[in-house]
């Protein structure tokens, strides 16, 4: 669609408050897909994609935070 809202890896990170690194391990771990690539070669992530990546990492960590604690 022309009006979604597309991602590079630093702007996730920053949108997110995770290191690029965590993004790519999204990505690695199937959480995460690239979308396509800007016109640097960079690649680019939906903005929805990484909400949901971002809820479901995030609410993994809480379950598994809440049972060591």
């Amino acid at each position: 669609m022309e009006d979604e809202i597309w991602l590079t890896a630093r702007e996730t990170a920053d949108l997110t408050g995770v290191s690029v690194v965590t993004v790519y391990s999204w990505v690695r771990r199937g959480h995460l897909k690239v979308e396509g690539l800007d016109h640097r070669g960079q690649k680019l992530f939906r903005h929805i994609d990484v909400a949901r990546a971002e809820k479901a990492t995030r609410a993994k960590a809480k379950r598994v935070l809440a049972t060591v604690a």
